[in-house]
């Protein structure tokens, strides 16, 4: 498997970055690691255990460092550095990089951006943003829609209502995020982050409608750019010979890129409202997390009715 890489140009958008040496193209130049290294202990020369695969940024302590050196030292310093193939040094606090470092950047064609935030809060931006860009991806078929802040996948086969579903949500209030195809990326061990692809952003398909765009019939409120995934709901059609879950004291899951998901089966039958439903499954599951399980409640009250009744 090829190792998942992000432009340093979607970097420098994103985060707002000067590109001091503008020669260098960013869009040639990549990022393969989802952390940041501050080089202050290979500005004195430690070099036994450095990540040169990160992205280096210089801030107050480096920058104060530095000045204390001479300008032949600081030379020699930065070609040091620069001898490694790093992704790119990230100057914070408004400090411009002296001619030297520009020089020896341009030789080693290596891009010096820099960002007039501080060290400490930036830092934590980009590598929140790395991680959402270097993330293990997959696409699922199905609808995204951010219900009461929980985030519902729904999914099932083609035709069966997602969309339909969808759009009643929209009209109750709640907020799409994706329609048709869903992006989910594995952001960290615990989360899934879902989006929609650039070519179906604010669009939905309703079969003999065609296409609608959500942001422009119902405003910016009912859309939203990315959510959790929190839950997933499987629309299948109704048979009298499958036996359906009517109490839920036991959660059925899907696994999605590692991360198993509490998933309901709803069977569809005529007459069932499919909004309210999943409204119904955004606040029982809200609840859940929040320590409150009705099935488990019923159960005791079962269990306590029993031992009543057996004194």
């Amino acid at each position: 498997m090829e190792p998942i890489q992000a432009k340093l140009s979607i970097v420098a958008d994103k985060l707002h970055l000067k590109n001091f040496t503008e020669d260098l193209n960013l869009e040639e130049h990549f990022v393969c690691v989802a952390d940041v290294n501050r080089p202050a202990l290979q500005l004195n020369g430690f070099y036994e255990h450095f990540e040169a695969d990160r992205i280096q940024m210089i801030g107050m302590v480096e920058h104060a460092y530095m000045n204390n050196k001479t300008a032949e030292e600081r030379a020699e310093i930065y070609r040091k550095l620069l001898s490694y193939d790093i992704p790119c040094v990230i100057f914070c606090r408004g400090f411009v990089p002296e001619q030297s470092l520009m020089d020896i950047a341009h030789e080693r064609k290596i891009p010096i951006l820099g960002t007039e935030r501080g060290t400490s809060e930036f830092m934590s931006e980009l590598i929140f943003e790395l991680n959402v860009l270097l993330a293990p991806c997959t696409t699922i078929h199905g609808v995204l829609v951010d219900v009461y802040g929980e985030g519902l996948l729904i999914t099932g086969e083609s035709g069966i209502g997602k969309s339909e579903a969808a759009l009643e949500l929209i009209r109750r209030g709640h907020r799409l995020v994706a329609d048709d195809v869903v992006e989910i990326r594995k952001t960290n061990a615990h989360t899934l982050l879902g989006r929609a692809p650039k070519i179906t952003k604010h669009l939905i398909e309703l079969r003999g409608i065609g296409i609608i765009d959500v942001k422009s019939l119902f405003g910016v409120e009912s859309i939203k750019e990315s959510q959790k995934i929190d839950f997933v709901i499987k629309l299948e059609d109704w048979k009298k010979e499958n036996d359906y879950d009517r109490l839920g004291l036991e959660d059925e899951h899907m696994n999605i890129l590692g991360i198993d998901v509490v998933c309901h089966s709803l069977p569809i039958r005529p007459g069932r409202n499919l909004a309210v439903i999943c409204e119904t499954a955004a606040v029982n599951h809200r609840q859940k997390k929040m320590g409150y399980n009705a099935a488990q409640e019923l159960y005791r009250r079962v269990q306590d009715n029993i031992s009543q009744g057996q004194e």
